[in-house]
Formats: C-alpha cells, structure tokens, sequence
C-alpha cells in the first residue's frame, strides 16, 4: 500500500462505483487538483494524420458518457476515448460490479454498457464544439444495448451520430458483460459489422471532409486462429485501426485480493502480459500495415514502452488511475521519454514493433 498516494487511499475507503462517480463529480466541478504538467517534444508522434503530444491516452469506460473530456485532457493524457456509449440509455447490470484488488493492483468490473445514451452523448460532444474552447483528440467508443439482436445495427446508429463530432471512431466488440458481444469477433459476424458501419461512416461524412478513423477494439482472450481471421478480415475492409485489448475473462495464477474470483473482465498489472501477447500478435499479422493502440495493465512508463516496441503506436490506460490518481500520467510520460533518449529513439514511432523487428 506504501505506494498508493494517500488520496487514492482516501477513495478507497468508499465503495469502488462511489468513488468513481466522487472523481467524475470533481472533475466536473473543477476542484478535482491537477498533476503538475510534462511535456517532451519526443513524445509528439502523427497516427491517421492526427498530431499527438504524447501516446499516452486515456481508455475508454472512465468517462462513459463524454462528461470529462477536457479535464482529463488537461490533466496530461496526449488524447481521450470517451465512452462505451449505446443508442439507447442503459442501466448496466445489477450493482455491486465493480471490485478493487488492491494486493495485485488490478480491477474486476460487469457493468455491462451502463449508458446515458447517445443522445445525452452527442450533446455534450457538441457543446464542447459550440463553446469554442474543444481541444485535444477524442475517440468515440461506441457500443450495443443488452436487447438487441443485431448488434450491428446499433453500431450504425453510433456511427450516424458522432461521425463528425470525434476525431476517431471506435466500436467495442470485446467487453465481456454484454451477453453475445464476444461472438461479434468470429469471422462471420465481424465482415457483416464492418462493411456495415463503414459504409454508415461515408453516409455520415459531409461530402468533402475526410471521414474520422475507425477502429475496432477486440479483447486478449483470443487464439492463434481468431487473431490471424480478424487480421485478415480488417485489412480487406479496410480498416484505420485495432484497439488490443479490452478486459480480460481468465484468472491469471497468483491473484490474492480477495475478490479475485468475481465474475467480469479483469484489469490492471496482471492483465499486461497477456494484453502484450495478444499486441504482439496482432501487429505480427497485421504486419505493421494498421496503427494499434495497445491497451491493457500500463502503470508505468516501461509498461507503455513495452507496447510501442511490442507494435503500439498510442498506449491507453485506465486502471492506474485507480490506484495512482492522475498524477500518475504524467510521470508515465516521463518515464518514456527517458527510455526512448536511452535506447537513442529520435521519436515514438522510430521505437513502434522495434522488438518484432529484431
């Protein structure tokens, strides 16, 4: 526990879903404190002709519903992915479904696309536009609702309403608390959704503008056969992207907190070699031909540098905050520019797959 900052200590006392809701609430309110900001112009790297000042992003399920973009933007993530969103609101499933393991520094969650609604969604993106002041990169992290039956088409409506509002765009195939959405990774069904929504990505693009990228997001629970069909299906639809991975639904050996053994998707430190894995994989088969973004287990900076030389080209987190609070960000990025100066990187994307490479 020495570690952990005392104010983290301090939310902690508080149910894991209160104290999660007490950060958004302070964030929202501007009494949140700020971490005290680093920039390093060796961080700066361009994916999809978009400028990053840093690779270091904020995962997507912290800000569900678009209510923090800039706060968090401020506190020094290089962009935000807000989200997952559904059309229709949502109330996620039955509480308690969040869990701290605090011991092994990882997080249980089976919220199951608690959601506000893409209509709540869409006009707090579109008052960010009208007050003048939005900043930042944004991703819009899109899911489906628990009783639909073609997921697809609820992909479609996300897509419609937040095309133009988001710098990317990205559906989430790969939580493991929506009844049936994992099933959207088979080969099948992931063809049928991404010719679907990328066409609704066109229709939804004022002729003349160059539609926002649009990745997918597919979870580390996958075999050598379902990694090399997803490849191959993304890069003939022409995907922009993959998000690897999402949470995870094995129990790796070791785990000691005493909630280990509740159901949902597992994050934190002792999802990163697994994620890593599955990155790797990915980039393999991909062979380097599509930006990842690695995600899954990232608390330090040689965790985010492990997923660039792994074949990353932006590194998200989520679960340090929990237990670093957001000053944490920062010092990951201070961490990486000094690993990338020491293994004489000019830059972030000099160091991307450098180990698959070797």
């Amino acid at each position: 526990m020495k570690d952990i900052p005392w104010s983290q200590r301090l939310l902690h006392r508080l149910d894991p879903e209160v104290a999660h809701l007490a950060a958004l609430s302070a964030l929202k309110l501007g009494v949140a404190p700020m971490p005290e900001p680093f920039e390093d112009p060796i961080l700066a790297t361009r994916v999809w002709e978009l400028d990053f000042a840093s690779p270091i992003g904020l995962a997507a399920g912290f800000d569900k519903d678009a209510e923090v973009i800039d706060p968090m933007l401020r506190a020094g993530f290089g962009f935000v992915e807000a989200g997952s969103v559904t059309p229709k609101p949502q109330p996620g499933n039955p509480k308690p479904r969040l869990y701290r393991l605090t011991e092994d520094r990882a997080v249980i969650n089976r919220f199951g696309f608690n959601s506000q609604g893409i209509d709540a969604y869409v006009e707090r993106l579109q008052a960010r536009r009208r007050s003048g002041a939005a900043r930042g990169i944004v991703g819009a992290n899109l899911g489906k609702n628990k009783e639909t039956v073609d997921g697809a088409a609820d992909y479609v409506i996300g897509i419609r309403a937040v095309a133009g509002l988001a710098d990317y765009l990205v559906c989430n195939i790969s939580s493991p608390n929506t009844p049936g959405l994992r099933g959207m990774q088979a080969r099948a069904p992931i063809e049928d959704l991404l010719g679907r929504v990328l066409a609704a990505r066109g229709e939804a693009t004022p002729a003349g503008t160059k539609p926002p990228p649009l990745l997918a997001k597919v979870g580390p629970d996958l075999d050598a056969q379902q990694v090399q069909d997803i490849a191959e299906v993304v890069l003939a639809a022409g995907l922009d992207g993959l998000i690897i991975g999402n949470t995870t639904i094995e129990r790796p050996s070791g785990l000691v907190s005493r909630d280990a053994a509740q159901a949902g998707g597992l994050s934190g430190a002792p999802l990163l070699p697994r994620a890593n894995a599955c990155l790797a994989d990915f980039a393999r088969a991909t062979g380097g031909r599509l930006p990842i973004i690695g995600c899954g287990g990232v608390s330090s900076g040689a965790d985010a540098y492990a997923k660039i030389r792994s074949g990353a080209s932006l590194v998200q987190l989520y679960s340090a905050l929990v237990f670093y609070g957001l000053p944490r960000v920062n010092q990951i990025k201070r961490e990486l520019a000094a690993l990338l100066r020491r293994d004489g990187f000019a830059s972030i994307a000099d160091a991307v797959g450098v180990d698959l490479r070797a």
